[in-house]
């Protein structure tokens, strides 16, 4: 009984730190934070230390809302803004809040005038669309990225913010089955992308 009452005082104290508690700290003195470390068609990835870390909100010049500095939804809508000159009619929320669940595959997404597709969809993914993943133990407010390159069975997608000693780029495999594409990550929920 002790033994389990440790672990999950120890669960909770790891749940709670990455959730509020590490939110400024830098786990990774490789880079530090705000530091350019990727890029894809000239908009860069910056280095975010700790998951949580918040240095700001990021406004373009013309006041467009593009998120909290280093977190994963301010690179996704400065990349949109900035490769794609497109500005999401609803520019709030967490990564999370870009999949409406209510709407069926390859349907209009109205928050972000975007197309959306589930995965698995009927439709392949493409390079730039915007990857969304549901939230986690760890991560309550979901995931977003970009995807960089796709082949025939798999995806390489691009990411600000994927935590302390992962990489901006990680693949998926992809798969056909019964003529729906579907990435082999049970957290992604489907797709955006620009039509």
């Amino acid at each position: 009984m002790k033994k389990i009452t440790i672990s999950l005082i120890t669960l909770f104290i790891i749940i709670f730190g990455f959730n509020y508690g590490f939110k400024k700290f830098n786990f990774n003195t490789n880079h530090q934070i705000g530091e350019k470390i990727d890029s894809l068609n000239g908009v860069y990835i910056f280095y975010n230390g700790g998951v949580g870390n918040s240095s700001g909100r990021n406004i373009s010049a013309d006041g467009y809302n593009l998120g909290l500095k280093y977190q994963c939804v301010e690179f996704v809508k400065r990349y949109y803004c900035e490769y794609y000159n497109h500005k999401m009619p609803d520019s709030y929320g967490n990564a999370k809040d870009f999949f409406n669940k209510n709407l069926k595959d390859g349907e209009k997404n109205l928050q972000r005038d975007l197309l959306q597709f589930s995965n698995p969809s009927k439709s392949k993914p493409k390079i730039g669309d915007l990857l969304i993943y549901s939230p986690s133990i760890f991560n309550k407010f979901g995931h977003v990225a970009i995807v960089s390159k796709v082949n025939k069975n798999s995806i390489e997608i691009i990411q600000q913010n994927p935590g302390p000693f992962s990489k901006s780029r990680e693949n998926f495999d992809l798969q056909k089955d019964n003529g729906n594409w579907n990435i082999k990550n049970s957290r992604i929920l489907g797709w955006l992308r620009k039509e």
